[in-house]
Parts: structure tokens; sequence; C-alpha cells
């Protein structure tokens, strides 16, 4: 994480990450996906959110420790961060799964899912890497947030929210070809914009959380998955307050 990235993510709550996928890495979770989608989705359905990605193969499980995102979560999150829960949103028009709301925010303490900035470090809650499986153009739709809004001392309007009701100026439209990353802080006011583009949108999201801290109710069992490293057990562990000896960036 470079300084200028440093200092974008605290301005901004979020940055975009390009490449974090391979095209090889593209190719495989994209036939996978379209495995699951043809025997999980009607053929009309316009958006279908997915659960249970790690046990979709190795390919989905990579992400849980991928090189060119772990950097930046131990950082943002910390070097113990652990891995709180995954899904994967298909859009092919309109909203999202769960609406075009725009949720989140910095006003009021959530101990899930927050920003500070003390001792010269950042201290995130819940973090989100959104992974884009297919290009999100400039006018597509894609993700949608307020920068600065993880630092706000007032809420967000809530005749604002709506975003099926027309995008207010200060929404800022995160976009990028395939194989981008967005990580943002859940303490970020954001949403998915109505999607409008060609063909779907297909997002992987896997959101972390400081170690000791959970958002999600249910917990990995690292014991299912053969082939394992062992950082990305560590990864997958529960919440604990247990060093484990990663020291910090």
């Amino acid at each position: 994480m470079t300084d200028n990235e440093r200092y974008l993510f605290d301005l901004q709550g979020y940055l975009a990450i390009p490449d974090a996928l391979t095209p090889e890495q593209l190719v495989t979770l994209n036939s996978i996906l379209d495995e699951h989608i043809t025997s999980d989705c009607d053929a009309d359905m316009q958006n279908h959110r997915f659960g249970g990605l790690l046990d979709w193969g190795a390919p989905f499980r990579e992400l849980i420790d991928n090189g060119p995102i772990t950097p930046y979560l131990e950082l943002i999150v910390g070097a113990r961060f652990r891995l709180d829960h995954v899904y994967l949103d298909v859009i092919r028009s309109g909203t999202s799964p769960i609406g075009a709301t725009l949720h989140g925010g910095g006003h009021g303490f959530d101990p899930s899912q927050y920003y500070r900035y003390e001792n010269g470090r950042m201290h995130n809650g819940l973090t989100v890497v959104a992974y884009s499986l297919t290009d999100v153009g400039a006018e597509d739709g894609g993700t949608g947030c307020v920068p600065g809004s993880h630092k706000s001392n007032f809420g967000f309007p809530g005749e604002w929210r709506n975003m099926d009701e027309g995008l207010q100026p200060i929404i800022r439209r995160v976009t990028g070809p395939a194989g981008t990353a967005v990580i943002f802080t859940e303490a970020l006011t954001h949403g998915a914009l109505p999607w409008t583009g060609a063909g779907e949108r297909r997002t992987i999201f896997f959101k972390f959380s400081p170690h000791a801290v959970s958002w999600a109710a249910g917990y990995f069992d690292a014991g299912k998955y053969d082939g394992l490293s062992q950082r990305q057990r560590e990864i997958l562990e529960a919440p604990n307050a247990r060093y484990g000896g990663r020291p910090q960036p």
C-alpha cells in the first residue's frame, strides 16, 4: 500500500485495485459460476445471491489470502484479519438482491463496522473486498458510494438513500474492468447502483473483520477444506483475542 493509497483510503473510505484477479482466474471463476447459474437459477431471473463460495473449489478458496490484496488488508484491518462472510451477486438488470438503497456511514459508533485513526494507524471493522468478474463501465451501474462518509459526524439524509429515485451529485460511481477489486470499509455509505450495462454484473464479496470481531453470526470450519495453507486456516478462525504471531505492518 503506497503512501498515496493510504491517503486516499483515509480520505475516501475506499480504493479500487486493478488486476486483483489474473485473466486465468477470471476464466476459471466465471466458468464455475456459469455452472451454478445453470443449475440454481431460473432462466428469467434478474438478480441472484449465492452463498457457500468456499465449497465451490480451490479457485474460490484462493481468495481467502489473495496475494495482491492481503497487504492492503494487513494495513486497513490489521495483521490478524479474519474472513467474516462471503457471497456472490449476479445482476442482469436493475437492482441488486438487496435493492438500490444506500447504507452504512460513520455517524455513531458501530462495534462491528467502524473507522478510526489513532496513533498513526487506521482501524477498521468489517471491510469489503468486492471483485468484479465482468467489466463495469462508467455508466453501467456497479458500486456507488459517498466518499468520506465513513468519517461523517451526521447521519446520511434518508431522502437520498434510494438510488432508484435518482442519484445525488455526491454519489460516486466506482467502476473498472474485470479483475478490479474495490476495497472499502463498511462504515462508508455505499450500495449497488441499478445495473444498466450489457450482460451481467458478477461480483464476489469477501468481507473481513479484525481477529476479535464478528459481524456474521456463523463461522467457518477450516477442517472442511482440503489443501489450505496455515495462513488461510488462521484467516478462517472464529473471533478470538489470541495473538497469532503476525506482527503489525
